[in-house]
């Protein structure tokens, strides 16, 4: 994804700043979607795993980016307290 979009993009909700999923968070959290335990905010169910993905520099709420395109809608956004392996601090060390 172009780094001059990351750089404008925010959280809907939080307006905190995003950056890009690392290869391991996405792994754990496309471990946790083959598992049938990931939920989107709004309670849906996530069936399709992530090729790339959009974090908040607070760790709290992964968006998906689909073709290139981030979808940033305050329903889709998956909440990683659900997840093992995502805290805030994680987010805030990688990118204060």
């Amino acid at each position: 994804m172009d780094k001059r979009l990351i750089d404008i993009l925010c959280c809907p909700v939080s307006k905190r700043p995003v950056r890009p999923l690392t290869a391991s968070e996405r792994d754990s959290l496309n471990g946790a979607i083959r598992a049938g335990s990931v939920d989107t905010v709004a309670g849906e169910k996530v069936s399709a795993p992530l090729t790339e993905g959009l974090i908040t520099t607070d760790g709290k709420l992964v968006y998906r980016v689909d073709d290139g395109i981030p979808v940033m809608l305050p329903e889709a956004g998956i909440g990683t307290t659900q997840l093992g392996g995502f805290t805030p601090d994680q987010g805030l060390a990688q990118n204060p």
